[in-house]
């Protein structure tokens, strides 16, 4: 499951989507959007891609962590457009039979997207500037 979406992530449907009665771990990450960023308020957060492109990188990266670990399930789910303080902007669930590979499966996931997925994000700060974050710097 790959979705870019402007609606908030549903993510009861992603854990039933993720439930499998072999796997005996679901991992469900979640960013969010914080509030102070290196002392700075935040107001939200404003994601865009090139859609095309960012749906094959994630399919990508998908059927990538299905080949290396036993996942039952991998779904990734990202947002576009606006998205406010404490809302989630990705979504990324996995299951597997043990819970050593879905925590490493979803960390390697975020950490690889973050790097090589064309979605980019713009910080709005409480004093009406914005910055474009670059994937390098940010956590």
């Amino acid at each position: 499951m790959i979705r870019i979406q402007a609606e908030p992530i549903e993510t009861q449907a992603l854990m039933e989507a993720a439930g499998d009665e072999n796997a005996g771990a679901v991992v469900l990450f979640l960013g969010t959007t914080r509030r102070m960023t290196d002392g700075k308020e935040t107001l939200s957060l404003e994601y865009d891609c090139y859609e095309p492109m960012a749906k094959a990188e994630l399919e990508s990266l998908r059927e990538n962590a299905l080949s290396r670990w036993p996942l039952k399930f991998c779904g990734i789910v990202h947002r576009v457009g606006v998205v406010g303080n404490g809302q989630a902007s990705v979504a990324i669930a996995v299951s597997s039979p043990h819970r050593a590979e879905s925590f490493e499966a979803c960390q390697w996931i975020m950490d690889t997207l973050k790097k090589s997925v064309p979605i980019w994000k713009k910080e709005r700060w409480a004093d009406g500037s914005t910055d474009w974050v670059h994937p390098e710097t940010d956590d």
